[in-house]
């Protein structure tokens, strides 16, 4: 049987949506879906981005959207007492102990709740925080710059956008044109933005 890297971070609402999909695609599929919690905010230093929440106009169209991508998808959103919020504790549970990620999501995004409601009185493990360490390092070395992003053969789908394509890929194994990424990726740039 096939696996599928579902990567993701609790405190993403595209995580949630694309979580309440992905195993009935991948059952569709016959595909194991293997999360990997991943924390979000290594990505974006590694790739100096900021985060949608961090970007005003970006967080004001987030909040339209994924009520919009609910609605379609007919899962209940609620949003948590506070947004960012610090999920690492949770990812690291997570990371050892998968059970707890419906769970996880279902505090955060789909109640209200937040996380903190549902994390269990344990100690995180300094194994557990290795593990969440090297599941971050390795969807960065694999290219993974956002949540959720889901990786299968070679191929990568970022982004509740991308489910659709990925379930064409499932079904077609068709991929993108190599000789016109290869050409594209060859373009000169001719114009640059200054940075401050």
């Amino acid at each position: 049987m096939r696996s599928l890297r579902f990567c993701f971070d609790f405190i993403s609402p595209y995580a949630y949506l694309a979580w309440t999909q992905i195993h009935a695609i991948a059952r569709r599929h016959d595909v194991r879906v293997e999360p990997q919690p991943i924390l979000f905010a290594a990505l974006l230093d590694k790739h100096g981005t900021r985060g949608p929440a961090e970007i005003p106009a970006r967080r004001r169209y987030l909040l339209h959207d994924i009520q919009r991508i609910a609605r379609h998808f007919g899962v209940p959103l609620v949003p948590p007492p506070a947004h960012p919020f610090n999920p690492l504790r949770a990812l690291r549970i997570a990371t050892i102990d998968p059970s707890t990620i419906d769970a996880f999501f279902t505090a955060v995004w789909a109640t209200g709740q937040g996380i903190d409601g549902v994390l269990p009185d344990r100690e995180v493990t300094d194994a557990a925080k290795a593990k969440l360490r090297a599941t971050t390092e390795a969807a960065i070395a694999d290219g993974v710059f956002g949540v959720p992003t889901m990786l299968i053969d070679d191929q990568m789908f970022w982004g509740c956008d991308s489910l659709p394509h990925l379930e064409r890929y499932l079904v077609t194994g068709e991929t993108a044109d190599a000789a016109l990424i290869a050409r594209w990726e060859a373009l000169p740039a001719s114009a640059s933005r200054p940075r401050s």
